[in-house]
């Protein structure tokens, strides 16, 4: 029987050449001019997944880009595994900061670079080639359903009517999913966790119009000094956030898993460097990378409000804006959350001002929990493919649609990503490392595998 390492290794080239031709696809679903590129990507991966060995593959038509189905079922009793990925991409602007054409993949220092490569179509890429080797070789040990959007970079607007109406259609399992990151390949990690996200936006009005700063500055309220001021107080000096019933229902971390965690390498100061700053400061009570990971939180994305126009125009202006996000963990809603926020926000106003807030999106947490037969597959392969146990990592960013996924399919999601956080995704030069595309192909190999083995 030929060998996953064999396979991969007499086939790399071709593997490269078809990724290649897919990303050469400038399928950039923001642009109306691109539409024509959406649909010939779905195509592409349609003939894919039927010359890989799918019994039937399908396109959906939705109100937006269409959404590609596929599958082979070997068994009824076989278990079941859903693989969700995107083939839409950012847009490649600004161009002039690219190296080489971003729908034009080169391979450089042992990477790829162009637009898509890392996000999505090469981590999805690997499992259109895991599920070719299996067909290939008779070597499928789980049934296989592949469903693969073209909305993801523009929230997934159309997706969760897509699983709705075709919820007997999706049945699984488990969904398995690569579009995250791994510390690296020689500290190996799974993302157990993503955090959820209630995003608002305010305004706060004071005079009917401008005003001369000069001739009412001193008795009339600045909208711009309130907004400041409202928002320093959603925050207290043990960076906790001030909201009340904000916390309420959010679920502590275990001793065990923050053990876990910890074993993340982790370089302060190297990690401060790489960003320009010469100070850290966070939650009382929690490391840098639980803030992050673990921990609910409020930012401002945006402030505006005034004269911000070249030189000086004194005025007191009569509205003020923020755009603020609040990262959620598990068990927080985002709509409660929102209403929270609002009401509060609306109730620490002053005489004499008007507020309004408006909840412009958000979405749920997820977590994997570490002792489920999904998880230790997950965990299992990955050791098997790098000789090392992957660290399990809850990610500070948010993919909503996971959540999504099991509040209508109810089926848990595991994050089985081989990006890297250098390569650059949403940005002109992305790339992805050729070594973790295919070693990525043969833990997915494995994970099938391994699940057929924990679900007995």
């Amino acid at each position: 029987m030929e060998t996953i390492t064999t396979y991969i290794n007499d086939n790399k080239d071709r593997f490269l050449s078809e990724l290649f031709d897919l990303i050469r696809i400038p399928s950039v679903s923001a642009k109306e001019e691109n539409k024509p590129d959406m649909i010939r990507a779905a195509e592409f991966l349609k003939d894919s997944l039927l010359k890989a060995g799918a019994d039937k593959a399908e396109i959906y038509s939705t109100d937006g880009h269409p959404v590609l189905y596929g599958e082979k079922v070997v068994s009824a009793d076989a278990p079941t595994i859903l693989v969700y990925g995107h083939y839409d991409v950012q847009p490649a602007e600004p161009l002039e900061l690219w190296n080489s054409p971003p729908f034009e993949p080169v391979i450089r220092d042992g990477k790829i670079w162009a637009r898509g490569a890392d996000d999505d179509k090469g981590q999805l890429f690997m499992h259109v080639k895991a599920f070719e080797y299996m067909c290939k070789t008779g070597n499928q040990f789980c049934n296989v359903k592949f469903m693969i959007e073209g909305e993801e970079e523009v929230g997934s607007v159309n997706l969760e009517k897509f699983c709705t109406e075709h919820k007997t259609m999706l049945a699984a399992d488990v969904i398995l999913i690569s579009d995250t990151t791994m510390i690296s390949l020689e500290t190996p990690s799974v993302t157990s966790g993503l955090r959820g996200l209630s995003y608002v936006q305010v305004e706060v009005t004071g005079p009917n119009r401008d005003l001369h700063s000069g001739l009412y500055g001193g008795a009339v309220v600045n909208p711009c000094n309130v907004l400041c001021d409202m928002i320093a107080s959603l925050k207290d000096s043990n960076g906790r956030v001030t909201i009340p019933g904000f916390y309420d229902d959010v679920k502590e971390c275990s001793a065990e898993e923050r053990t876990e965690m910890a074993k993340r390498p982790f370089n302060r100061d190297k990690f401060m460097q790489s960003i320009g700053v010469t100070q850290l400061k966070g939650e009382d009570g929690y490391s840098d990378t639980e803030r992050i990971g673990i921990r609910p939180t409020l930012d401002i994305n945006g402030i505006w409000g005034g004269y911000i126009g070249e030189g000086a125009k004194t005025i007191l202006p009569s509205k003020a804006f923020a755009k603020i996000s609040m990262r959620l963990v598990p068990y927080q809603n985002a709509e409660k959350i929102a209403a929270l926020f609002i009401k509060h926000f609306t109730s620490i106003a002053p005489e004499g001002i008007t507020v309004k807030a408006e909840y412009l999106h958000g979405g749920e947490a997820y977590v994997s929990p570490l002792d489920t037969p999904e998880y230790m597959a997950a965990s299992m392969s990955v050791e098997g493919s790098l000789s090392k146990k992957p660290i399990p990592v809850r990610s500070g960013g948010s993919i909503p649609i996971v959540s999504t996924f099991e509040k209508v399919l109810g089926i848990k999601s595991i994050l089985l990503g081989f990006g890297l956080e250098s390569d650059a995704i949403h940005s002109p030069n992305e790339n992805y490392p050729v070594v973790n595309f295919l070693k990525g192909i043969e833990t997915i190999i494995n994970y099938h595998q391994q699940y057929r083995f924990q679900k007995k």
